[in-house]
């Protein structure tokens, strides 16, 4: 799956976020979009997502593996979302959480031995009966992305993630989310404003965009 993104312009009432934006990303790819809070990375996120609501509006398109997909709303995307916050339910133990993602083709039977060997995978089936108040904020963290993952999206997008996290922890964390994506293959974008969560220099755009980053975005577009 390829995520393209053609001469996407999003407004707000007042302002112009984004104009003419073209970047695409390939599988196992991670593209970062860098900037300062208010810049307009979250809406894009919202667009690519289906969760933008007027005023704001956009205009471009939007395919995934060469279908579009900006007319879907967003349970039918196949785009999963990670954020800031674990966003764990909290009346839900460990591997209940990661049931939740999977189809509800499978029983619970099938969706608890899912859950437990994808914590296993990682290093976590010992938390599987364990309630997410029960967790550090690194194993929260963990357990999100994985949910998000067992979702089995065709892309992912991750809305600053790492941000709230302390700085070893951090490292650890990106680590842990850029080899889960990789080892999936999906394609990937994060929204950032701290230059240590850029995942591949040659893959990052600028925001607000500089002159320098118009080349970057053209490279991008045609890869």
């Amino acid at each position: 799956m390829t995520l393209c993104v053609n001469q996407l312009t999003i407004n707000a009432p007042d302002q112009c976020l984004v104009r003419d934006l073209s970047f695409s990303v390939a599988p196992g790819e991670i593209l970062t979009v860098m900037g300062p809070s208010g810049c307009g990375k979250s809406s894009l996120l919202s667009v690519l997502a289906g969760h933008i609501q007027p005023p704001m509006h956009y205009s471009g398109q939007l395919t995934l593996n060469g279908k579009p997909f900006d007319h879907l709303p967003p349970e039918q995307r196949r785009i999963g979302i990670l954020f800031q916050d674990d966003l764990l339910f909290p009346h839900l133990n460990v591997w209940q959480n990661l049931a939740f993602a999977l189809p509800s083709s499978m029983n619970k039977a099938q969706k608890r031995d899912q859950a437990i060997a994808t914590l296993g995978d990682v290093k976590l089936a010992e938390f599987a009966d364990y309630a997410p108040s029960q967790l550090s904020g690194g194993q929260r963290a963990r357990i999100s992305v994985l949910r998000a993952l067992l979702a089995a999206p065709d892309a992912i997008l991750l809305d600053e993630p790492f941000s709230k996290l302390d700085k070893p922890l951090r490292r650890d964390f990106r680590t842990f989310v850029f080899e889960q994506i990789a080892q999936r293959n999906i394609p990937a974008l994060i929204v950032t404003h701290d230059a240590e969560d850029i995942a591949d220099p040659s893959r990052c755009l600028n925001w607000p965009k500089r002159p320098a980053d118009s080349a970057v975005q053209e490279e991008m577009q045609n890869a």
